[in-house]
């Protein structure tokens, strides 16, 4: 069974740090794109960040640009997602996805997504 697994939210304050980590099990993911994406309350689930399988390629969603960094690590079948300066606008469960086909921002083309993990910044 193919699964994605996120971990690594929490409530923290404004200005703080989290590290999110997405582990894949079940097949290798060593060749997939892999995209975070979010949602906050009462919103659309919105693009976060991506990576192709190599790592030498990355988007990001212009409000994380400069704080979020994607990176993974195929050995280990892991996604991670290290967010600085976080803002209150933050605020939003955090998912993980693998695409076999591209890494981009659309979530349309991501088969696998993880159940995803809650970040919560207060001001």
């Amino acid at each position: 069974q193919v699964q994605l697994v996120e971990s690594g939210g929490g409530l923290v304050q404004a200005g703080g740090s989290l590290r999110l980590s997405c582990a894949a099990s079940g097949r290798s993911f060593s060749r997939d794109g892999l995209g975070w994406f979010r949602q906050a309350p009462g919103k659309e689930r919105e693009f976060v960040a991506a990576i192709n399988w190599s790592s030498t390629r990355t988007y990001y969603a212009d409000p994380v640009k400069g704080r979020f960094t994607v990176s993974r690590d195929n050995a280990k079948n892991t996604v991670f997602l290290a967010m600085i300066s976080l803002k209150p606008e933050d605020t939003a469960v955090y998912y993980c996805a693998a695409s076999s086909l591209t890494f981009g921002i659309s979530p349309a083309p991501y088969d696998y997504w993880g159940q995803g993990t809650q970040v919560t910044v207060s001001s």
